[in-house]
């Protein structure tokens, strides 16, 4: 791996960086094609149905009337070799005459699944797999988990102060982080295809779920587990300027479901409850990998973070903490997980950490492999 491979793969992440969140299903790739030192391509995929980055550099290059022949292509994930919504990227590739693809990381997709580093070995090709492939894999860790696990990529969002409180015993809430967070927690709404709360938290915050005060192209849909349909229809989160999941028991009133479903952008999803009188998240995961949801964030509250954590359905959990004391008579963040031991404390691994304002955010996975 030259220092040249690395700083041209790095520019390929950051192109693909710029589409994080607005490929789903699709994973999101850059691509840039390099001749004589010089970049003469770039691209990136918009969005599922459009052109792939590799082709989009492709026609980038070419639109400048560069020759790409004795090129070195440079791609963030391996190229596809099948026909689905458009033609194989690796075609292309041959065509042109590129002698060189440098890619990150393999793509998990059976479908491709290194048949597209083959293919392109087989014309005379030389590739090299694996540089900056650890920041390849992190960039698309939602569309990998989509891929291998067969569910959505699950991301807890939590908010809390200094000792572990989301909220005072009033339920008041806002707001605990500062202005600076809340902002980049917009961020993290626009990488994701859904967001998941539970009815108390609607109840108590009236939230919009919503990506605002930064530029977007979509909203994520918002998932809301209330069994019962109790939520009014006035709230926020009917306001048809995103869609909406409700979770709700099978055998809840079909009135209360024909009011909700005569509504912009509603659906009622009626799932059986266990012996406990609860959903099974691993249920609530199925439907929404069944509707195409790559990347769930998760934004509360305490009994539903509690869930996710104790039947260890997560992925990442992005921790906002505030440099404030709420007390003993506060919300506190989790509930009871059952453990009775500190040997058998749930503990991860904290991969990152950085001041947002007044406050520090902790990026924290449950697995380190990514």
């Amino acid at each position: 791996m030259s220092l040249e491979d690395i700083k041209f793969m790095n520019m390929a992440l950051k192109l693909a960086e710029k589409r994080k969140g607005y490929t789903h299903p699709n994973p999101t790739v850059g691509a840039v094609i390099v001749k004589d030192g010089k970049v003469i391509g770039k691209g990136y995929h918009l969005k599922a149905g459009m052109p792939h980055g590799e082709r989009e550099a492709i026609r980038d290059a070419k639109s400048k009337g560069y020759e790409l022949t004795g090129s070195t292509m440079y791609v963030t994930l391996e190229p596809c070799c099948h026909y689905g919504r458009t033609p194989p990227c690796t075609e292309a590739i041959i065509e042109e005459g590129i002698s060189r693809v440098v890619v990150a990381t393999l793509d998990p997709n059976p479908l491709v699944a290194g048949k597209g580093i083959e293919i392109l070995k087989n014309k005379g090709i030389e590739v090299e797999v694996g540089v900056l492939e650890r920041e390849a894999k992190r960039l698309n860790e939602d569309f990998f988990t989509y891929i291998t696990q067969n569910r959505p990529f699950i991301h807890l969002k939590i908010a809390q102060t200094l000792d572990g409180k989301i909220a005072t015993k009033t339920g008041s809430s806002k707001w605990i982080t500062s202005e600076k967070s809340r902002k980049y927690v917009h961020l993290l709404r626009r990488e994701a295809t859904a967001i998941l709360v539970g009815k108390n938290t609607v109840l108590c915050d009236n939230p919009s779920l919503t990506v605002r005060d930064i530029k977007t192209e979509k909203q994520p849909i918002r998932v809301i587990i209330d069994k019962n349909l109790d939520i009014p229809t006035s709230f926020n989160i009917f306001y048809p300027d995103a869609p909406v999941f409700l979770i709700a028991e099978e055998t809840v009133d079909k009135n209360k479901i024909k009011e909700r479903e005569k509504l912009k952008n509603v659906k009622v999803i009626t799932l059986p409850l266990n012996k406990e009188g609860k959903f099974s998240l691993r249920d609530i995961q199925q439907v929404l990998y069944n509707e195409g949801v790559v990347h769930l964030l998760v934004e509360g509250g305490k009994g539903v973070f509690t869930e996710f954590i104790k039947e260890n359905l997560w992925d990442k959990i992005s921790l906002f903490v505030a440099p404030k004391f709420i007390g003993e008579d506060g919300i506190d963040v989790i509930g009871n997980l059952g453990v009775l031991d500190i040997n058998d404390a749930k503990t991860f691994s904290i991969t990152r950490f950085k001041k947002i304002g007044d406050d520090i955010l902790f990026e924290i996975y449950r697995e380190s492999d990514v």
